[in-house]
């Protein structure tokens, strides 16, 4: 089973479940093409004027740390705008820098530098800055909503479920989003929906643009998994008319035509018209899985091969070890690399997600009641990713566990839109 299973991850973010009926379009070309168009971004032009200014500045009085805290603002917004991955790594160089120059006392200054790491995976580190943050005291709610973030994150749920319970707001939009979170974490999806709604109208209330852009996708997202899938382009589109150069929306429409309105080609050409301008290794994991989908192996190839080239990049450290462990456990001679990678990834977050990599390497090693031992223990009601429950059924079997392979079918089938037009025959054949 060659790339079924690799871009899955990515879609931690573009969570989707769905019907099997392709009879109704859902999107327009008209709708979304003048958003295609690669003009000149004109927030890219105005953030790197902003950097070169406050660059300037620190190079004429270079004590001045609060400089150093603004080229790394600046330095994060090109990061979030473009995917390149460079603009992180000098934000957190700077960051470094104001947090030295401060003794590692400004909580604020912390918690950029947590969030910095949040954005590189690097979890344990952040949590020790946010630890950090949380003593000096300082806006200490502000730590606390982080301090949720990054224990969810780690796996660490009965933390994150106390830091939850300190800032209780249901008036509050940063609460809600971490609630509507914490839901969908449970399988509450109803409830995460609702939550969701209710922070997208506090965004709207406030009329702050990113916040409505963020709660747009990010309830698009919610939709998609719900089976809502016009509702779930609608909101792409708003967030599209908010930001034509929004990424993640116009991936979110391609993900659309792709596994509900299984159109490839048009898929591919929306995604092509993202990588012209934003820089970031798995859009080539999308399009190779496309490809593939297409019995173009040249193309799907030539994909794999522009991901495996974008990821030597040292700066992308553990970002993608998800990615890189299904890749390499479908190639025998890179199983064991498969498998230590996956151990990696649950030293360094020990989530169900994680476990599920490792019990996948297992399985694909031949160790399959080490494999059913993972799962039953660390994944089974820990998560409800469909991928996960995919490896299940498919553990089980290779366990003799027929039945219970059996029983995941159906749900499975349920999500074959999150899951891709590539897993449809797998998941028949459970």
């Amino acid at each position: 089973m060659s790339f079924k299973n690799i871009y899955i991850i990515l879609l931690v973010t573009v969570f989707i479940t769905s019907c099997n009926s392709r009879e109704h379009q859902i999107t327009k070309v008209e709708d979304y093409n003048s958003y295609l168009e690669v003009n000149e971004n004109t927030l890219i032009s105005q953030t790197l004027e902003d950097n070169n200014f406050w660059e300037e500045k620190l190079e004429k009085d270079t004590n001045q740390f609060p400089y150093n805290a603004k080229i790394a603002a600046s330095q994060s917004q090109l990061f979030e705008l473009t995917g390149t991955i460079e603009h992180l790594i000098e934000a957190e160089k700077h960051l470094i820098k104001a947090n030295k120059k401060t003794n590692y006392t400004n909580a604020s200054y912390l918690r950029s530098l947590a969030r910095n790491y949040i954005s590189q995976h690097r979890f344990l580190e952040a949590l020790d800055l946010l630890e950090k943050a949380e003593t000096n005291g300082e806006k200490l709610e502000a730590t606390q909503k982080m301090l949720f973030d990054v224990h969810l994150e780690l796996g660490n749920v009965k933390e994150a479920k106390q830091y939850l319970n300190t800032f209780i707001d249901h008036n509050d939009f940063d609460y809600l989003i971490r609630l509507a979170k914490w839901k969908d974490h449970e399988g509450d999806l109803a409830s995460a929906i609702t939550y969701m709604e209710k922070a997208m109208a506090l965004a709207e209330y406030s009329k702050n643009d990113a916040l409505k852009q963020w709660s747009y996708t990010n309830l698009a997202d919610f939709y998609g998994h719900d089976g809502q899938i016009k509702k779930s382009y609608n909101y792409y589109l708003k967030a599209l008319k908010l930001n034509p150069q929004d990424a993640y929306a116009k991936k979110g429409i391609a993900w659309i035509v792709y596994s509900y309105e299984r159109n490839p080609e048009e898929a591919l050409r929306i995604l092509n018209s993202i990588t012209e301008y934003y820089n970031a290794p798995d859009y080539y994991l999308l399009k190779a899985e496309i490809a593939e989908y297409m019995n173009n192996v040249k193309e799907k190839d030539n994909n794999l091969m522009l991901y495996a080239f974008a990821t030597e990049n040292k700066h992308y450290g553990a970002m993608y070890n998800k990615y890189n462990v299904l890749l390499l456990a479908e190639h025998p001679e890179q199983i064991q690399k498969a498998y230590e990678l996956a151990l990696e990834e649950v030293k360094s977050r020990p989530t169900a997600q994680s476990y599920d990599l490792l019990a996948w390497a297992l399985y694909k090693k031949g160790d399959v009641k080490k494999a059913l031992n993972f799962m039953e223990f660390f994944v089974v009601g820990n998560t409800f990713e469909p991928l996960a429950m995919y490896h299940l059924a498919i553990i089980y079997k290779a366990n003799g566990l027929n039945e219970k392979a059996n029983d995941l079918k159906q749900e499975l089938t349920a999500s074959i839109y999150e899951l891709g037009p590539l897993m449809e025959q797998d998941i028949n054949q459970l």
